[in-house]
């Protein structure tokens, strides 16, 4: 079931409408069995899958925490920890492992063939993994007491605003939500209808519209080259952002509506004014996952500079791997964080620089870091977005040819894409700027709405609206795009 279609559009009011009408004690059954139904809608066999991971962590944090023998608590972790990592791996890297494994083996002489599985990837394993591991862990470090209530914790896991593309939330923030008694609020109505409005906007207006020239770009990268691959990289920077801050906020706004709050997973990224600062503002809940859970545990910052350097540059190597079990995910992963490693030299005195500066010249200097960054984060998702390393080849290596307005306007006039159509997704581009500007130095812009004139608020709602409806009604009936982030 996704967010953006028809299915979910009763779905979703009917699991609200349920909630609020049942007693405070049977709540936490009606809303599991929603997730578990939002779930299975994909495929019903995988509800196997999501509930052995559940009890596997729900039983080794019970052991961890009800065990006194430093060996045993250990065992329990490793165990819990350990089943969970099996399953991810086994569904979303076995085939991967295979193939790489006999290439190195065929290349020292060994005459062997892969062993491969027909195997769907679950939607979403990668993102409630996350959060069974995080709870484990949670409870071995003593920063968490254990839920003795398995009910509760299948829901913490499987909660269906967030199950399949995060936020990935901590037991520590969302198990006592899940235990509140929460009543109707017109306020949580409001803002989480706000929320929706705007992710739906993002996904079904912007992301869409411009993932069709994004796609017919590079899924048939023959004969093109410049400019059009350099405006096909740009719009999918639009998408990809689009699309999972959509898919965000419409998470954040449907938890809202049952009067629980979800951490913001996106905070205008492309404002930002280096790679740090990109990954302090993107996808915010898997930043702060492998910082607490790898790049700490590694040594972080607090140790020489070399090593230092390695704990950067395996955190983002096991982050890009964390994507996709691809070699372009794991380059993507290394070139950000090959990048931010370069920042830890040079960074500083371009910060100084930045604090000399007065006035327009300081406003100026900010305005060009955020264009390089936007650069460098915007080269990266040629990795992210090639279908595999013969690809990225191509588009690197064809990036300066014929660098023509004249080739552009020919190849996306032949795609469909006329002047027109070209205008409107610079001036949507232009809007998502200027959205995320105000966002970034000024206010949250929906809060912004909310104060603003009658007639200003109404309009800004019709034209979500308007938006929204025109994007879904220009489409087959129920039609529907899946969200990028689901294939994680």
């Amino acid at each position: 079931m996704l967010f953006n279609s028809l299915a979910y559009a009763v779905f979703l009011p009917l699991a609200v409408l349920v909630y609020f009408l049942l007693p405070q004690r049977w709540r936490w059954a009606a809303l599991l069995g929603f997730s578990y139904y939002f779930y299975m809608s994909w495929n019903p066999e995988l509800i196997v899958l999501i509930l052995f991971t559940t009890v596997v962590s729900w039983l080794a944090a019970l052991a961890v925490q009800r065990t006194a023998r430093p060996g045993l608590r250990k065992a329990a972790l490793w165990s819990g920890v350990g089943l969970c990592l099996a399953c991810l791996f086994f569904f979303k890297y076995f085939n991967f492992f295979s193939q790489n494994v006999t290439a190195l083996l065929q290349a020292v002489g060994l005459p062997l063939q892969p062993t491969t599985l027909e195997l769907v990837l679950p939607v979403g394993i990668s993102f409630y993994t996350f959060q069974t591991l995080s709870y484990v862990v949670d409870v071995y470090r003593g920063d968490l007491q254990a839920e003795g209530h398995f009910g509760y914790y299948a829901l913490y896991v499987s909660f269906f605003p967030q199950l399949v593309a995060g936020p990935i939330e901590r037991a520590g923030s969302l198990l006592p939500q899940l235990h509140q008694k929460h009543d109707p609020d017109l306020g949580n109505f409001s803002a989480g209808l706000r929320k929706i409005c705007v992710g739906m906007f993002k996904k079904v207006v912007i992301a869409d519209f411009v993932s069709t020239y994004v796609n017919n770009v590079y899924n048939d990268l023959a004969g093109k080259g410049g400019l059009t691959l350099i405006l096909a990289t740009m719009l999918f920077s639009v998408q990809i952002y689009c699309d999972f801050s959509g898919y965000s906020d419409i998470a954040v706004g449907s938890a809202r509506l049952l009067g629980i709050d979800l951490m913001e997973n996106f905070r205008s990224p492309y404002m930002a004014r280096s790679v740090r600062d990109f990954w302090r503002r993107w996808h915010i809940s898997l930043t702060r996952w492998f910082t607490d859970y790898v790049y700490i545990p590694l040594g972080g910052s607090r140790c020489s500079r070399g090593r230092h350097l390695r704990n950067l540059v395996v955190t983002f190597l096991l982050s890009g791997l964390w994507h996709g079990a691809s070699w372009t995910f794991v380059l993507w992963g290394l070139y950000h964080g090959l990048w931010l490693c370069a920042e830890t030299f040079y960074l500083p005195r371009v910060e100084a620089l930045q604090n000399r500066l007065q006035g327009a010249r300081a406003a100026a200097f900010s305005v060009l870091r955020t264009m390089v960054t936007c650069c460098i984060v915007g080269f990266g998702w040629i990795f992210f977005r090639a279908n595999d390393l013969s690809d990225l080849v191509y588009v690197l290596t064809h990036l300066g040819q014929g660098l023509s307005p004249v080739h552009l306007l020919a190849y996306a006039g032949a795609a469909g894409l006329t002047p027109a159509l070209l205008g409107l997704a610079f001036a949507l581009m232009a809007a998502l700027l200027v959205y995320d500007w105000y966002a970034a130095y000024r206010t949250d812009p929906l809060r912004a709405i909310c104060r603003a004139r009658p007639w200003q608020r109404y309009a800004f709602y019709y034209l979500l609206c308007f938006g929204v409806l025109a994007a879904l009604c220009s489409r087959p009936f129920g039609a529907t795009a899946d969200f990028i982030y689901f294939q994680f």
